[in-house]
């Protein structure tokens, strides 16, 4: 008798309330990590207290993150993912999920913050809008498409740097069971195609540097 066994695909907590929550950003990680991962949604309304069992990481995506966002948003919900973590989740940040990682939000980072890329010293952007910035991501220089995201900056022994951006500021960065990053490697084609000075800078997208990133902070 012939015996099979499945591999039972890990489940991500994934974070959606348009438009402040871009819809665009979150089917963009379900598209780039549904083969490995299964998904459950939840939004601004406060989960039961059970929603998170059974789940091995919470993802938030970019947005419109700032203070008013999170409190109308997330705030409900803050303590709950406060205490996923606490107990061994795992928690993954894109761009606006990155900032409220932050300590004037979620405060789950250890002697590192979540600050405006385009506000660093040495920065190469200053203007908060769709472009492809230059990145180094594990040491290959790549573009990636960048809104306004987030740069990584603190203590550099408290976590492991994936990738920096042109100025040397941590990008993507993973801290224990942390993983946030300040570009969006999730972004399909039609996210270029919608800038006319954006299409000549699709080569294929990054969807296999973020199943790289989030099967790493599986691991951790």
């Amino acid at each position: 008798m012939c015996v099979y066994k499945y591999r039972v695909k890990p489940t991500i907590a994934l974070f959606i309330h348009d438009p402040k929550c871009s819809v665009q950003s979150g089917n963009g990680i379900m598209h780039a990590l549904n083969n490995n991962y299964n998904f459950k949604l939840f939004s601004k309304n406060q989960v039961e207290d059970v929603f998170f069992d059974g789940v091995d990481m919470i993802a938030v995506p970019g947005g419109f993150g700032d203070a008013d966002s999170y409190d109308n948003l997330f705030k409900h919900n803050a303590s709950a993912v406060q205490k996923f973590v606490q107990s061994g989740g795992r928690y993954l940040g894109i761009c606006m999920g990155a900032y409220w990682a932050g300590q004037h939000y979620l405060n789950i980072l250890d002697s590192v913050d979540a600050v405006q890329y385009i506000r660093c010293p040495g920065t190469d952007t200053r203007r908060p809008h769709a472009k492809a910035v230059d990145v180094t991501w594990r040491g290959k220089h790549d573009q990636m498409f960048f809104y306004d995201g987030c740069a990584l900056v603190g203590n550099q022994s408290k976590f492991e740097t994936v990738a920096t951006y042109a100025n040397g500021d941590a990008m993507a960065i993973i801290q224990n069971r942390i993983g946030l990053i300040g570009c969006h490697p999730e972004a399909d084609k039609f996210w270029y195609d919608d800038y006319s000075w954006m299409r000549q800078r699709w080569t294929g997208g990054h969807h296999a540097q973020l199943v790289e990133f989030v099967d790493q902070l599986m691991q951790s």
